[in-house]
């Protein structure tokens, strides 16, 4: 018998990925996903609040109370994310609020954030979209008690802010795949199916995780040699597979390591990215010069297929794990990415987040799902 499962256990991801890829059109995605809402899984129940809200269908409006913090008196924003000071001279970005179609979100209370998680240890886990998301709750926090006594410390893999007068330490642990890169003798290998560096993350009262992006790698870019898979070297393997494979090896972990008394888990969700203006019918457009949002009711690319991954494997985790689905709210931002005004990165970058800007929404909805 557990010969069995485990054949059937090393098909299924390959069944799975022949079928959507000879079969995926730019809407096959969400054909994929219409035949999987018949089962109800722990995912789609944690995205919908007791009231029947889904705090991620909605639209962008404008409001002039936006945004809210200053960027200039926020200390842990990083030159990557910080358009005003590297000159992106309009100021529309910084004014949208997400609007839920059937309900409102919380006004985010940095005082209150701290009174409540007073004493206690938060850390996202990922790669610089965890960056984004972690150097904006900071600054949304910090605004409201410019004030208070920070700790702020930064060292390879790990940085952290803690806001001493309460006992609130936010941390961030630096892991693109989630899954552990190694060096060894052959080189920089993947490993799969390993999560050594998992210990770090234990201990926490709140682990909000996130990886996607690097998983498409290639080149120059990629970080490693090899892909260690089942105990098989490989020089590569189909990355939505790969994707799949080390989701379901993260899951393992959380059913294993995770006590959810004492430990509450989020994932951010896939961010997109806007390099190609055919996703939203402008394809001679990226990311650079936008200055409005897209304001159509359905982006015109669809749901990406690392969605459909990520539901799947969250469908199927055994402790609560809450799905923060920023994936369509963020699509239409395609005018809030840093573009060529960063501190950083050279060109275009259709990556990652302004700041102020999108991750402060993303925080928003993390604060609802916490104390609504």
């Amino acid at each position: 018998m557990g010969l069995v499962f485990k054949a059937l256990l090393f098909q299924f991801p390959l069944f799975l990925f022949l079928f959507l890829f000879l079969h995926y059109s730019p809407t096959k995605a969400e054909d994929f996903i219409a035949i999987n809402n018949n089962a109800k899984s722990n995912s789609s129940t944690a995205r919908s609040l007791a009231s029947n809200c889904n705090w991620f269908r909605g639209k962008w409006v404008y409001d002039p109370s936006y945004p809210l913090y200053d960027p200039s008196k926020c200390p842990f924003i990083d030159g990557e994310f910080d358009c005003k000071k590297y000159g992106r001279p309009d100021n529309m970005y910084l004014k949208y609020k997400w609007q839920p179609f059937s309900c409102s979100l919380p006004r985010f209370n940095g005082l209150y954030f701290l009174e409540k998680w007073g004493g206690k240890k938060i850390m996202f886990v990922g790669d610089s979209l965890s960056l984004n998301q972690f150097q904006s709750l900071t600054c949304m926090i910090q605004a409201w008690v410019p004030n208070s006594k920070i700790s702020y410390i930064k060292r390879d893999g790990l940085t952290s802010v803690t806001f001493q007068d309460y006992g609130v330490n936010i941390l961030l642990y630096r892991t693109p795949y989630l899954v552990d890169l190694v060096n060894e003798k052959v080189g920089r290998v993947l490993k799969l199916d390993s999560i050594r560096s998992g210990d770090a993350w234990k201990g926490m009262d709140m682990l909000i995780f996130n990886t996607w992006h690097w998983w498409t790698h290639t080149g120059r870019t990629q970080p490693f040699d090899y892909i260690e898979d089942g105990g098989k070297t490989l020089k590569d393997m189909n990355r939505m597979i790969a994707f799949y494979k080390g989701l379901t090896t993260w899951a393992r972990w959380v059913n294993r390591n995770v006590d959810p008394s004492k430990t509450k888990v989020y994932f951010q969700g896939i961010s997109p990215t806007h390099y190609e203006g055919k996703d939203w019918n402008e394809p001679t457009k990226s990311c650079s010069g936008q200055t409005q949002p897209f304001f159509g009711i359905r982006y015109p690319a669809g749901t990406p297929m690392a969605w459909v991954v990520l539901e799947k494997v969250l469908s199927r985790i055994k402790k609560p794990v809450y799905w923060l689905d920023v994936t369509a709210l963020s699509q239409y931002r395609k005018d809030a990415h840093p573009s060529a005004y960063s501190g950083i990165h050279s060109g275009t970058d259709c990556s990652h987040w302004c700041l102020p800007g999108l991750p402060d929404t993303w925080n928003q909805l993390l604060y609802a799902a916490l104390f609504s």
